[in-house]
């Protein structure tokens, strides 16, 4: 755990002048200290890491941090940059950089090293003698926590456990009880923000005399906060990015709910207006499981619920992220069965009175049912964590009955939706209802369960299951007969979907549309689900011939991320586009989806199949139509490169003038860096505003 940095992992010099070129310094020293094994990888998921959210903090800080299946060891790379580079912090650029790198299943005792220098990034002591720091070797003596500031005894412990006070204790008792506040922070990645809200909440509760203890809901461990502290707490702070677990234990105490960047750069002004609305007597309205907030920055001080649309969409996106992987495991092994005995082993006897060791047809078999035991769940867990997303726990088992429910009477998807809905209302509303304190014990384990199921239950088998399902027999006979113009406009909408956002809610709508179709596979589902594929493969591609055709368009390493994008577009993974969408997002995110309409348009009037719902290129024999499918899908590339080219080429020579770096090929995000630091009001740079 010491060689979470080295001295050879430590640049004090960063010439670098863009957040991609610093990632890409920082990242070339981990693969040459064998931490990284794949570079363009690992960029990639921290590219795709920043579009989510910019990592520029307050103070001169940018900790640019991903997980990646290309990290081999949790480690720390450190850059100190005299020029400043903009990481989209509202005051400007930084000039410390931190580079974290996680594994895809980095043990917690590592991830509490990373929160523990998370949290020390809020100390002015730490950053100054990083500032003022000349050898790498004890930059990274003082990153790992060797070198400590004196005194020693007034130091607070490096690696405070999540879930404790990290500032309790540094306060002295005051003669009347102090204002108490609880918190969670939370963020997408659990590594950083987490932390770093955590501990700028402390310091701020210590600076206003209040005691404040933080639960971190980060990858470093989960401990819960004492009960009695919640209960003796005046108010509560939600900083956070994701759902807060078990929010029940917060019911009835004044709630401020935002952003975990708002917890980190306003943390007094959140525990002011926490003191406001405890002064006002205000109460959170708050059952167990309710409230979602979005992914922004900041919900804004005194909203206490975010906007339904924005809830709706969370809790849809709760059920689709748990589907896919479902979708995913089991469209492929169902696909690898075709591959091996054709499309007639769907029908094949069952393997566990039919196995022959020998036969090919017996192993397609055998994976045609493996794959149809993980497909059948596609509906059943779609609607049970939509109702987890809006109702925490209680809310699974009505959830995943009413799933049930709508498979058994034909409701397919679009009964998997309404049930999750349903599920998660029911349990909301019952969680509402006031009952004894004897009670609330086996409320959430058998009571809500009981009396959610049987009314999610009712509803399904009497009330709405038949007119769903009519609805969805009349889905599935509209997609058998779209035809002609018809169909085509259906591809254009579908690939724009995919397109526009490169991963996010709209491109997951579409594709949980095409593979909600593939659990009772139609002729008309079987197209969707190609041209859906068939345009998500385009933003890659088309970026990746660009940066070849046209290098002089692109930076260095946007020429060098157009190498990794033609596997990650031929394996549809669209986004592999999203740093160059980042960087300049007027000009490629209409190409992208001109392309992708284009592509999805020709994919449906050509009439081309498919039934994998992943694979890309590697799954072309599983295509109907396969040669003008793949004709298809270079048209919309080469629509959607031209059109980058284009754009970015009539920007060159008619909107630069001279001397102006984008003459050179520089990018906006190097020249928002360099300038940053005289441009008042400089806010995010255009990676904030990609979905």
């Amino acid at each position: 755990m010491s060689e979470l940095i080295t001295a050879d992992l430590v640049d004090l010099d960063l010439s670098a002048t863009t957040k991609d070129a610093a990632a890409r310094s920082l990242a070339e020293r981990m693969v040459a200290a064998h931490r990284v094994t794949d570079l363009d990888g690992f960029l990639a998921d921290v590219a795709a890491r920043e579009a989510q959210m910019p990592t520029g903090l307050d103070g001169g800080i940018g900790i640019p941090h991903c997980r990646s299946e290309h990290v081999s060891a949790p480690t720390l790379a450190f850059g100190r940059s005299a020029a400043g580079i903009d990481f989209g912090a509202a005051d400007g650029p930084a000039d410390l950089i931190f580079l974290i790198a996680a594994p895809a299943g980095a043990d917690d005792d590592h991830l509490t090293i990373l929160s523990g220098l998370a949290r020390r990034l809020m100390d002015p002591e730490f950053t100054a003698a990083l500032r003022a720091g000349t050898e790498p070797a004890a930059a990274a003596a003082l990153i790992r926590g060797e070198e400590l500031a004196e005194p020693a005894a007034e130091q607070e412990p490096e690696h405070a456990e999540p879930g404790r006070d990290a500032g309790a204790e540094a306060s002295e008792p005051a003669a009347d009880a102090p204002f108490r506040v609880v918190a969670v922070t939370s963020c997408p990645t659990g590594i950083a923000h987490t932390y770093m809200a955590a501990e700028s909440l402390a310091a701020a509760g210590r600076d206003q005399g209040v005691e404040i203890t933080v639960e971190t809901q980060g990858s470093a461990g989960f401990t819960k906060l004492d009960p009695a502290v919640i209960a003796a707490a005046d108010a509560v702070i939600w900083a956070h990015d994701v759902e807060v677990r078990e929010k029940g234990r917060f019911r009835g105490k004044p709630l401020v709910d935002v952003g975990v960047k708002a917890g980190i750069n306003r943390p007094a002004e959140l525990i002011a207006e926490a003191r406001r609305k405890a002064e006002r007597g205000e109460v959170g309205a708050v059952a167990e499981g309710d409230g979602a907030t979005d992914s922004g920055e900041d919900h804004g001080l005194g909203t206490d619920r975010a906007h339904f649309g924005v809830r709706l969409r969370t809790y849809l996106m709760s059920g689709v992220s748990y589907m896919v992987p479902f979708v995913a495991a089991g469209g492929l092994l169902i696909a690898l069965s075709f591959a091996i005995g054709g499309y007639e082993t769907a029908d094949a006897k069952s393997v566990a009175d039919h196995f022959v060791w020998g036969e090919a047809d017996s192993w397609a078999a055998l994976l045609n049912q493996i794959g149809s035991a993980a497909f059948g769940f596609l509906v059943p867990v779609l609607a049970g964590y939509i109702a987890y997303g809006m109702a925490d726990r209680p809310a699974l088992v009505p959830g995943f009955v009413g799933g049930a429910i709508a498979l058994t009477v034909n409701a397919g998807f679009l009964g998997g939706l309404v049930a999750g809905l349903l599920a998660g209302a029911v349990v909301m509303a019952i969680q509402r209802v006031p009952v004894h304190a004897t009670l609330r014990g086996i409320m959430p384990v058998l009571v809500i369960p009981l009396i959610a199921s049987a009314v999610v239950g009712f509803l399904m088998f009497i009330v709405v299951g038949k007119p769903i399902a009519s609805l969805q027999n009349a889905l599935t006979d509209w997609l058998n007969g779209l035809s002609g113009s018809n169909a085509v406009i259906l591809g254009v909408v579908l690939g724009l979907m995919m397109c526009f956002d490169m991963g996010g809610p709209l491109n997951k709508v579409a594709y949980a549309f095409a593979v909600g179709g593939l659990a009772d596979p139609t002729p008309g589902s079987l197209k969707v689900m190609a041209a859906v594929m068939a345009a998500g493969m385009v933003p890659p591609l088309a970026m990746a011939l660009a940066t070849t055709v046209r290098k002089k368009l692109f930076t260095k390493t946007e020429r060098e991320n157009g190498r990794a994008a033609w596997v990650l577009g031929a394996s549809f993974i669209t986004e592999g586009a999203i740093p160059f969408a980042a960087a300049d997002p007027l000009r490629v995110i209409p190409s992208v989806m001109a392309g992708g309409a284009v592509t999805g348009a020709l994919s449906m009037a050509f009439g081309a199949t498919l039934r994998a719902p992943h694979g890309g290129v590697f799954v072309v024999p599983l295509i109907g139509e396969p040669f003008l499918y793949l004709f298809a899908v270079a048209a919309g590339t080469l629509v959607a490169a031209a059109l980058v080219v284009l754009l970015k080429g009539a920007r060159r020579t008619t909107s630069a003038p001279a001397g102006d770096p984008a003459a050179s090929g520089e990018s906006r995000v190097a020249v928002t860096a360099r300038h940053s630091a005289t441009s008042p009001g400089n806010g995010s740079p255009a990676a904030a505003r990609v979905p």
